[in-house]
């Protein structure tokens, strides 16, 4: 039989152990381990002791192993609460034609590029449109390398109001939804970095500063994609990183997705599909830019303008036309 030192160092062991099981479960299982030479009830003192909570005059002759506040017996301790929210996509609820472009980097954008795809998105009598990231470019509150002489943000918020504007002006009759890409994301970064203290005040936020309310624009953020019928649409920014840029945008998109999807944000475009074993058809694609495409901090480069139109039919069924718009504003199907 296991002598009195002993059987408290079991105790010690059992209660550092599992710090937040009940003491009576511990007991028990204590007096298992010595063969029955205590009674459950000295072995519930004993565990009691080594938790701290056995009592004034055993919290000051008995240093505890495992001190924890007092509870009831039986009680346990539930999980915490989880801080994560819901992330859940953005949903079109439209049929028919969904014009999309991205990546227009106002007040950078192509004068050309931007007129030969607002004009052929009017000519598609459409149910939507999709300004999918990227429309702003927000260069004076980059945290990259900046030319001073083009630190202009309240120009370049002017510039942007003026896009919004002008796109409700030439689509007044349909819903149009303003998905924030990276360049947009800038605007919140800055606030977190130089204003936090103000940064959740409804006032500050994006939608509010760029008028999206006044023009009935629906601002989505968060990185959300936003579903076109069963089409994920994301701005691009958003997927998986940590592999070399493959040649063909689209198939990189199917390489980090495994699965169906519609991105910007690499400024070109490229269309791949290929079947899995059981011969269900995967398809990616990726739209075009329409900003100026010798900019300075990429002068070189392989990117082309271009933007997409989704015609989304009953029961999610849709298809993607994707388009290039040569230099002279020629409207060309990829």
């Amino acid at each position: 039989m296991a002598g009195a030192d002993a059987i408290t160092e079991m105790a010690r062991r059992l209660c550092r152990l599992h710090p937040d099981a009940p003491a009576r479960t511990l007991a028990r299982r204590l007096v298992r381990e010595c063969n029955n030479a205590i009674t459950l009830k000295q072995a519930n003192l004993r565990i009691s002791r080594q938790f701290g909570v056995q009592g004034k005059h055993s919290r000051k002759n008995v240093r505890a192993v495992a001190p924890r506040a007092g509870r009831k017996a039986g009680e346990v301790i539930s999980m915490p609460k989880s801080m994560a929210e819901s992330w859940t996509p953005h949903v079109m609820k439209v049929l028919g034609p969904v014009g999309i472009i991205s990546d227009v980097h106002v007040p950078y954008h192509s004068e050309i590029a931007v007129a030969a795809a607002i004009g052929f998105l009017k000519e598609q009598n459409l149910s939507a449109l999709l300004l999918n990231g990227d429309i702003a470019d927000f260069y004076a509150i980059s945290r990259y390398m900046k030319d001073p002489t083009q630190r202009d943000f309240k120009g370049e918020l002017e510039a942007v109001r003026a896009f919004i504007a002008y796109v409700r002006q030439e689509f007044p009759d349909i819903p149009i939804a303003y998905k924030l890409g990276n360049h947009e994301e800038r605007w919140t970064h800055w606030l977190w970095q130089h204003a936090a203290e103000i940064s959740d005040d409804p006032r500050m936020s994006l939608g509010a500063w760029l008028d999206l309310d006044k023009h009935d624009v629906t601002l989505v953020e968060d990185q959300r994609p936003i579903m076109l019928g069963q089409l994920p649409v994301f701005h691009g920014h958003e997927l998986p990183r940590g592999m070399a840029a493959p040649v063909n945008v689209a198939r990189g998109v199917w390489m980090r997705m495994k699965g169906t999807g519609l991105v910007g944000h690499h400024h070109r475009t490229s269309n791949h599909a290929e079947s899995d074993w059981r011969h269900r058809e995967t398809a990616n694609w990726s739209v075009g830019c329409l900003c100026d495409l010798t900019p300075e901090y990429s002068r070189v480069n392989a990117w082309n303008w271009g933007f997409a139109v989704c015609t989304v039919h009953e029961r999610g069924a849709f298809d993607v036309h994707n388009y290039r718009v040569m230099g002279d504003g020629t409207v060309r199907s990829a």
